[in-house]
C-alpha cells in the first residue's frame, strides 16, 4: 500500500520531467551558429580569412612591418587572437619528433648516472683510524668504539 501511494505521488514528477526540454550545455551549437555567414554581421564589414599574422611574408612589403598589414587592409573580428604578439602556434618540430627527443633525453641522462654511479668512488678519504679505538675518551667499554687501527671493515 505504502508503495502505491509512493509511485502514484513519483509518476506525475517523473512523466514531467521526462516531457520538459531540457537545457542544451554544448557550445558546439553555438560555435556552429557563429561560423555560419551573416550577411548583416558588423554592417556589412568584410571579414578576411582567419590567418595569423606571423604566418604572413615577412619580406612582403607590409606598410606596416611590425603586423604585416597595409593600409585601409580590413581586420578580422579575431585580430587580438590573431596578431603577430599572440601566442603563436607552434609549428616547428612535430608531437612525435618532440616526444623522441624528450625520450632520448632521458636515455642519455641516466645513461650518465649509471655511468658515474659505477666509477665514482664510495669515499672521497680514508677514514681515520685510531690506536686503542678511543676506548677511554668515549665513555668505557661498554660505548661504542672507534675504529681501530688495523680494522678494514667500516
Amino acid at each position: 500500500m505504502l508503495s502505491q501511494r509512493i509511485l502514484a505521488r513519483r509518476l506525475p514528477q517523473v512523466a514531467a520531467r521526462a516531457i520538459a526540454p531540457r537545457a542544451a550545455f554544448s557550445q558546439v551549437p553555438a560555435l556552429r551558429a557563429a561560423e555560419a555567414e551573416d550577411p548583416f554581421q558588423n554592417n556589412n564589414y568584410p571579414n578576411p580569412p582567419r590567418v595569423k599574422r606571423a604566418f604572413r611574408d615577412p619580406y612582403g612589403g607590409w606598410w606596416d612591418a611590425q603586423e604585416k598589414r597595409n593600409f585601409g587592409e580590413p581586420v578580422h573580428e579575431d585580430n587580438e587572437i590573431l596578431g603577430v604578439f599572440s601566442p603563436e602556434q607552434y609549428t616547428h618540430v612535430s608531437a612525435g619528433k618532440g616526444f623522441f627527443h624528450l625520450g632520448c633525453f632521458v636515455v642519455a641522462f641516466l645513461s650518465v648516472c649509471g655511468v658515474v654511479g659505477m666509477y665514482y668512488p664510495d669515499k672521497p678519504s680514508a677514514p681515520k683510524t685510531y690506536a686503542d679505538g678511543l676506548e677511554k675518551e668515549l665513555g668505557g667499554p661498554n660505548a661504542l668504539p672507534a675504529r681501530k687501527s688495523g680494522e678494514d671493515k667500516w
